[in-house]
Parts: C-alpha cells; structure tokens; sequence
C-alpha cells in the first residue's frame, strides 16, 4: 500500500506501515510502504526518511542502503541498532540513525517479570505435568525478599524495575555505561559486577549489543554469580556465551530464562533446548499488542520533526 502527497517533487519516506493506518502524519512528504519484499516501492534514492521494517533481519533491513543516497534519517522499530550497523558505511555522511526509545520498555519490562516469575515458581514443570496429567505441588522459591542486579540500565532497565517495585524485592542493583545517581538509587559501571554478581539472586540483562557487550557473559561472568541465582536475558542472545551458559546448565548451578539466543533463531537440535533449568521464549519481548500504536506514535512523531526541520529524537549515531 502507498500514500503519497500531490507534489512529485517532495521527498519519499518509507514506512513498513500503511501510511493510511498512522494518524498526524505530516503534509509534504511522499509515504511509501515497504515491509521488505523483493520489490521497492520507490528508487531508493529518492528516500529521505527510511522507517526499517521490523523483525525482518539485517539482510532485509541493510539491503536498500547502498541506493539511499540523499536519506538523512534512517529509524528502527527496535531499541537495539545491530541489525542496521552493518550497513551504515553504505550511507552519506550526516545520515542520523534513530532507534526506537519508548515502544519497547512496556512489553520488554512485562516479559521479563514474566520470564522471573516462571522460573522461580516452576511454571515449565507445571506445564509439563498438565500435559501427563501430572499434580506437581510443592514449595517454590519467591520474588519476594531477593536480591536483583539489572545490567543494562537505560529506559528498558528502569522500566523493568518499576514493575519488580510492588514485589518486595530486598534490593535492586544497577549497572550501565557510566555511573550515575538515579531516584532510586545509584547506577554503577561495568566494572563494578564482580563485586556485584556474588550477591545478586536474579542477573537480569537488558544492555544493548556493542563491543563492550558482546559476550560480556562468558564463563567469568557466570561463575561469579552466586549458586542457584537466575539469569534472565532480554537483551541480545550474543551477550551470553552459549558454550559457557550451557556449562552452568548442565552442572545445575545456574537457572536462565532467555528471550533471546545465540544462535537465533535457535536450530532444532541445539543443546540449549534441552538444558535443565532453563525457560526459552523466542525473541517476543516488543512483540505485542502494545508495539503498534506506539510504534505508529513515534513514526508520526518523528516524521512531523523531521517535515518541519526541528531536530528528531533518540539520535543514537550519525554517520560521518
């Protein structure tokens, strides 16, 4: 589906939504719709403002990059931008690649408090047990009165914590980029979890995939975590060493509850679909009814910026 302004001459924006479907959408702009099929809607170097199709992978996402020669937006629908990095040495200089600050915190925050309470109260044995008619009762741990460390502490991190707020958590640790002091409390740095990893019940990650990321959970990371603590991840599957993880796993020292994989999506037969103590759910943290409307504000949001030349938001790079 395609909507576009009366005049030829004004610049294309592509969206992976029907322009019709995006209330306050901007005059002067042609909208073309593209949800990475085969077939651009438009030349690519027409393209000012490109809206990258969600969940699509980097192969569809980078692909019209190399045309987009007069782009000067380029904005995900994700918090992360990994999927995009590759291609951004494709671009013209001054291009502002936007990620997606504000669709994702709700969904991804609700999912790992779900991921939490299904791992301590043993919710995959019950589902187990339901499907041979099985009554597993028994005495399960709580959220309440443990200790939880978040490592990655931007607006999904705080979003996490405001839902662990109402459960009684004995205490909430932080950890970002760099330190800083927050309402509730003080946001360490990177190098202070082995200090921090020891005390902590429940590791929850939800920091953005970059070279100081990238397996930042490896065999070092794990075995400082206390016995029988949970590691949630909701960031990126290549955070987590697999081969390490899969290590813990198996000994049964450690439990996980894992949004995201590495590989993903996870191939039939990998070792980590059968590890004990572990709960998969396949990379759905932003996928829910909660993403559209949101996803339609930001677009229209940032697009009536961008119309009438003020500065759009959630800058996380420009090319250079």
């Amino acid at each position: 589906m395609t909507s576009t302004t009366n005049s030829t001459a004004a610049p294309d924006a592509w969206l992976p939504i029907g322009a019709d479907e995006i209330d306050g959408l901007p005059e002067g702009l042609n909208y073309r719709f593209w949800d990475g099929g085969q077939d651009y809607p438009a030349d690519p170097a027409d393209c000012a403002f490109y809206v990258v199709p969600y969940m699509k992978g980097p192969e569809v996402a980078v692909r019209p990059l190399a045309g987009m020669s007069a782009v000067r937006v380029v904005q995900t629908l994700s918090a992360g931008i990994d999927h995009i990095e590759p291609g951004l040495g494709l671009l013209p200089a001054g291009v502002r690649l936007c990620n997606a600050k504000g669709v994702h915190e709700a969904s991804t925050a609700e999912l790992t408090i779900a991921l939490i309470l299904a791992s301590l109260r043993g919710f995959p044995g019950f589902v187990r047990g339901q499907d041979n008619e099985e009554w597993r009762s028994g005495f399960y741990p709580a959220l309440a009165d443990k200790s939880v460390l978040i490592v990655g502490y931007g607006s999904i991190g705080s979003a996490i914590e405001d839902r662990l707020a109402p459960f009684e958590c004995a205490r909430v640790a932080r950890v970002a980029r760099s330190a800083r002091t927050t309402a509730r409390g003080p946001v360490h740095t990177l190098d202070d979890l082995p200090a921090l990893l020891p005390e902590a019940d429940i590791v929850i990650l939800s920091t953005p995939l970059n070279p100081s990321t990238q397996g930042l959970v490896g065999a070092e990371f794990l075995a400082a975590m206390q016995d029988g603590a949970l590691l949630v991840n909701v960031a990126r599957g290549s955070v987590v060493d697999t081969k390490a993880l899969l290590s813990e796993l198996e000994s049964g020292r450690l439990h996980a509850a894992l949004d995201v994989t590495d590989p993903e999506p996870l191939p039939s037969g990998h070792s980590l679909w059968h590890a004990p103590n572990v709960l998969i759910t396949p990379h759905v943290g932003g996928s829910t009814s909660a993403f559209l409307p949101r996803a339609k504000r930001l677009i229209a949001g940032q697009l009536s910026r961008f119309a009438a030349g003020d500065p759009v938001r959630n800058v996380v790079r420009t090319t250079g």
